[in-house]
């Protein structure tokens, strides 16, 4: 049978990323392929004592349908913390999400018809794009450098673009680079927003994962009109399974937002809402983020470290000071080239190209270094620059 799809899936069936993952899958690969937190910092014993309290003290109400808002002590929980990051916020400002994800499509779902402009960091992260495109939007890089997206670039793109609904930054710890806007560079965005009446999707899972220099506040923080609609989750900072995230906007709008979410699933698992409540309410979430940090500032270093002996001296590589992720380029070679002669060596990456909204910078790769055990992330990095002046040589042969 020939099915008749809506106009904005896609025709291909391809799934590239996932055919990577699969193949990094493999138990003798040492994989940094994969945007995975560290599954031993799951505090998988408090969440199994606060789930048997929820059963015990609220089961009935756990399990029964909710508000599409999301479950009022948890939003209350989060306003609080969002409050003591400068985001001036209470329970009407905040709805809770089925992880990140929803809020992207959420986002796009309600501002982006067929051919408007959404702006991106190039690179950005990926299922961003993916979500983007399948509204129908047209995709708009800026370059970025070591201190986030170049804002000349950003007004320039916005000129170009009347028809921009939003700009999507990843600011803090950006997924794919690992790198952080500057304060200065944040104001400005705000500026550029106001000047030109369009709104910012600022997405903040790392934020909290800092582990190495000093905070720098939201974009939210230095809005003037409310056009900032922060995301959050707690996939980073306790167990991505829970798909438990957060919006904070101005209060009508989260009421369009709630409209909209009742349409998709009605509410996020209302049971998770209660168990991540109780978690908040008798642990200190930020005693167990800590605990996140100091795991991940020692593998990020040990990358580092063995990124230095092992890889080429031309090799370019972002320098994190939070979050999971290394961003590598290497001048001169095909990335997709090098990835199978990485699976040759046992070790994978993702290639740099699903991850830009257009014009791709060959030989580009992310690694991730929080899910990895220590001793393999040397010896991962090894044979990834083992592989490295294989593909090289290969190329000089040619």
């Amino acid at each position: 049978m020939k099915y008749q799809f809506a106009n904005n899936i896609p025709e291909s069936d391809e799934d590239p990323v996932g055919n990577i993952l699969k193949v990094a899958g493999d138990p003798k690969v040492i994989s940094f392929a994969g945007g995975l937190p560290a599954p031993e910092l799951f505090p998988v014993e408090d969440l199994k004592k606060v789930t048997n309290e929820v059963y015990d003290e609220s089961g009935r109400e756990a399990l029964q349908y909710s508000i599409a808002a999301g479950y009022p002590k948890l939003r209350e929980q989060i306003a609080k913390r969002m409050n003591r990051s400068g985001i001036k916020c209470d329970i009407d400002n905040i709805m809770i999400t089925t992880g990140s994800q929803q809020s992207i499509d959420l986002t796009a779902k309600l501002f982006v018809n067929p051919g408007d402009t959404v702006i991106v960091e190039q690179p950005t992260y990926l299922c961003a794009l993916d979500v983007f495109r399948s509204y129908g939007a047209h995709m708009v890089g800026v370059p970025m450098d070591d201190d986030g997206m170049k804002m000349d670039a950003l007004e320039q793109a916005v000129k170009d673009n009347p028809n921009t609904k939003f700009i999507y930054t990843v600011p803090s710890f950006q997924n794919p680079t690992g790198r952080t806007m500057t304060a200065d560079r944040r104001q400005k965005m705000i500026e550029i927003a106001d000047k030109y009446n369009i709104m910012i999707l600022e997405d903040d899972p790392y934020g909290a994962i800092r582990f190495a220099g000093k905070d720098v506040a939201p974009v939210k923080t230095f809005e003037h009109d409310e056009r900032v609609i922060y995301m959050s989750t707690f996939s980073k900072i306790l167990a991505p399974g829970l798909r438990i995230g957060w919006i904070v906007a101005e209060k009508t709008l989260v009421k369009k937002f709630t409209l909209m979410k009742q349409t998709v699933d009605v509410h996020s698992d209302n049971l998770t809402q209660h168990i991540i409540a109780k978690y908040m309410a008798e642990y200190n979430i930020d005693d167990h983020i800590a605990k996140i940090r100091d795991v991940y500032r020692r593998r990020e270093g040990l990358m580092m470290d063995a990124i230095k002996k092992y890889f080429p001296k031309d090799a370019r590589y972002s320098h994190p000071e939070g979050g999971l992720f290394i961003w590598v380029e290497v001048p001169g070679v095909d990335t997709q080239s090098l990835f199978n002669t990485c699976i040759d060596h046992d070790v994978a990456f993702v290639p740099g190209e699903p991850f830009y909204a257009d014009k791709v910078i060959p030989g580009t790769f992310r690694l991730n270094y929080s899910n990895m055990q220590d001793d393999k992330i040397v010896t991962g990095i090894e044979r990834l620059g083992n592989a490295i002046k294989e593909a090289i040589d290969k190329k000089v042969e040619v």
